[in-house]
């Protein structure tokens, strides 16, 4: 396990050398997804890179790309990889965008790190190891009630498409401050503690993987609004734990 985690770390240093090199660069190319999302050049290279890399170093393990897809795990290991979770913000300049890289091992990620160059920022974690910021170890906060947590969220627009928009302005009236970060950092402020409670739309399974496992050895809980594993498509709710069935509740029919 430390092996995987020093090994994603090298992965996570591969990626910031390019993307960090590409951000705010005169004539970056960006293209238009089927689903309506922007790609850039930049995610196209780091994942080609990080394919590149962990082929050579790892041939006997597989990846799953937000950009170029993949398989399922052969030998129980597989890459899960994003290469710029925050695209819309790295287009635009704005420095809230980073790698996400998870490994799995018989369909448990055993290693993770979110690394965000632009904010100077790195998160990781290893199975059982606990979750670090910057090489310090994170814990959630130990806020119970919704009427004093900080509530983050990823779009009040998606959320609303999905029938949840009352629940979701009933819970931010509720809170003590919502904030609408988005993306990885606010998960990530959940495991520092900074935050308590972060919800998204809809996830895939490499938006997800790597916030996971940070989050719940930081000792939160990350579930869909059901309380149940999240699989790709739901929406993905982070929080201290201590929260967490109280939220669930709030969005039940």
């Amino acid at each position: 396990m430390v092996d995987d985690l020093l090994f994603a770390l090298e992965l996570a240093d591969l990626a910031d050398s390019i993307s960090l090199a590409r951000f705010g660069a005169a004539g970056l190319r960006v293209e238009t997804k089927p689903d309506r999302t922007p790609v850039s050049e930049a995610d196209q290279a780091v994942e080609e890179a990080l394919r590149e890399a962990i082929a050579a170093d790892r041939p006997g393990e597989s990846v799953l790309g937000e950009e170029g897809g993949g398989d399922e795990a052969r030998d129980g290991a597989l890459w899960v990889i994003d290469p710029i979770d925050g695209t819309r913000n790295y287009v635009r300049g704005i420095p809230i965008w980073a790698t996400l890289i998870a490994l799995e091992r018989d369909g448990e990620v055993a290693a993770a790190v979110a690394s965000a160059p632009a904010l100077g920022h790195r998160w990781w974690a290893s199975r059982g190891g606990g979750a670090f910021a910057d090489g310090s170890a994170i814990r959630v906060s130990g806020v119970r009630r919704i009427e004093d947590a900080t509530f983050c969220y990823t779009s009040a627009r998606s959320l609303a498409a999905m029938g949840l928009g009352d629940a979701f302005l009933e819970l931010a009236a509720r809170a003590w401050v919502e904030r609408g970060f988005g993306d990885f950092w606010m998960h990530m402020l959940v495991a520092e503690g900074a935050a308590d409670v972060a919800l998204d739309a809809a996830l895939q399974r490499w938006d997800v993987a790597a916030v996971e496992l940070i989050v719940e050895e930081a000792g939160g809980r990350v579930t869909d609004l059901n309380g149940n594993r999240h699989l790709a498509g739901a929406p993905a709710l982070s929080t201290n734990g201590a929260l967490h069935d109280a939220i669930v509740a709030a969005f039940a029919p």
